[in-house]
C-alpha cells in the first residue's frame, strides 16, 4: 500500500543512530510532526462519524481500523518480535493508557458536539501540568499555577449552565468521555515522555495494540454486536482505511514529537488541533458555539499558551 514507505521513512528518520542533526533541527521537526498530529486529530472525528452514521458504533470502528494498523505494523515490526520479551513492563501501561484514550475520544466526538468536546479534552494541558511537576519533578513556575487557574475559569465558563445544573460539570456521556480522554492523553505524554528507553516504533505499536485489545473490551462489556469483516460496503471499508492512515500517521509524529519535547509544551502545541476542528466541525458538521463556550474555550486555550513557557529549555 502506497503509505508504507511514507512511514517507514519516518520511523528510519527517528531511530537511524547514525544521523544526529543539531538539536534545533531536532526540535523543528518535533514541533512539525505535532502540529501534523494536531492536523490529523482535528479531523479523524469525520470519518468515524460518517460510520456511526451508516449504524457502525465508535467501538466497533476503533476496533477494525486499529486492527488495520495492528496488522501493517505487525509485518513491518516482524523482525522485532524477539525483542518484545525484553521490553519494559511500562510498555503495558502505556498500552492501557493510550487504548482508552483514543476510544473514549471516538466516543465522544461521534455523539456530541465536536468543539465541546474537543475543549474538555484539552484541559489535557492542566493535567499534564500537575503529572510533570509530581511524576516527572518538571519544575512549576508561576505561569504553569496561572494555567491552572485559567484553564479552570474556562471550564467553568463553559460548562456552567444554571438551568441544567448549579454545578459546572459535564452535560452528558459525552463530554465525560472527553473529560476522561483529556486526562488519558496527559498520561499518556507523561509516560511517553518517561520511556525514553522504547523506541518510537515500540511506543507507536503499544498504542494501536493497546485500542484494538479496549476496544474489544468494551465491545463485550456492552454486548455491542460485532459485524464481520464481509459484512462491510466497499465504501465503509475505504472510509476506515482513511481513519487508519490518519490514526498511524498522527501516532507516529506525535509518539516522536512527544519523546524529544517537554510533556506541557507538546500539550500545547497541539492545541492547533482546535483550530482545525473548529473549520472542519463548521464545514462539515455544521456545528456552532455559543457565546459562553467561544468565552471559555478562549480562557482555556489561553491557559495552554501559559502553559507553554512552563518550562525553560
Amino acid at each position: 500500500m502506497w503509505h508504507l514507505p511514507c512511514i517507514n521513512r519516518i520511523v528510519n528518520n527517528v531511530n537511524n543512530s547514525n544521523n544526529n542533526p543539531p538539536q534545533n533541527s531536532k526540535h523543528y521537526l518535533a514541533v512539525l510532526g505535532l502540529l501534523l498530529g494536531a492536523v490529523c486529530w482535528g479531523i479523524i472525528w469525520y470519518p468515524y462519524r460518517l460510520m456511526a452514521e451508516a449504524g457502525i458504533s465508535g467501538a466497533v470502528s476503533s476496533f477494525y481500523t486499529y486492527c488495520i494498523a495492528t496488522f501493517f505494523a505487525s509485518i513491518y515490526c516482524a523482525k522485532h518480535w524477539r525483542s518484545l520479551l525484553t521490553l519494559s513492563p511500562r510498555i503495558i501501561v502505556l498500552a492501557a493508557v493510550a487504548g482508552w484514550t483514543n476510544l473514549a475520544y471516538v466516543l465522544a466526538v461521534i455523539d456530541g458536539e465536536v468543539m465541546r468536546v474537543m475543549l474538555l479534552f484539552y484541559l489535557s494541558p492542566l493535567w499534564t501540568l500537575i503529572l510533570a511537576h509530581f511524576w516527572l519533578k518538571e519544575k512549576t513556575q508561576l505561569t504553569g499555577y496561572i494555567a491552572i487557574a485559567v484553564a479552570l475559569l474556562g471550564a467553568f465558563v463553559m460548562l456552567h449552565e444554571p438551568s441544567v445544573s448549579s454545578l459546572p460539570l459535564p452535560r452528558n456521556t459525552a463530554e465525560w468521555l472527553a473529560l476522561s480522554s483529556g486526562m488519558g492523553f496527559s498520561l499518556t505524554n507523561v509516560i511517553t515522555r518517561q520511556s525514553t528507553h522504547l523506541t518510537v516504533r515500540a511506543k507507536s505499536f503499544a498504542v494501536w495494540i493497546g485500542v484494538l485489545l479496549i476496544s474489544l473490551i468494551y465491545i463485550l462489556v456492552t454486548n455491542t454486536a460485532l459485524p464481520a469483516p464481509q459484512t462491510f460496503s466497499v465504501t465503509q471499508w475505504g472510509t476506515m482505511v482513511v481513519a487508519t492512515l490518519l490514526l498511524v500517521l498522527a501516532t507516529l509524529v506525535v509518539q516522536y514529537g512527544v519523546t524529544k519535547m517537554e510533556a506541557t509544551k507538546a500539550s500545547v502545541i497541539f492545541v492547533f488541533e482546535l483550530v482545525v476542528a473548529a473549520i472542519a466541525s463548521y464545514f462539515l458538521a455544521h456545528e456552532t458555539m455559543s457565546t459562553n463556550e467561544w468565552i471559555g474555550g478562549g480562557l482555556i486555550m489561553a491557559a495552554a499558551i501559559f502553559a507553554a513557557f512552563n518550562h525553560q529549555d
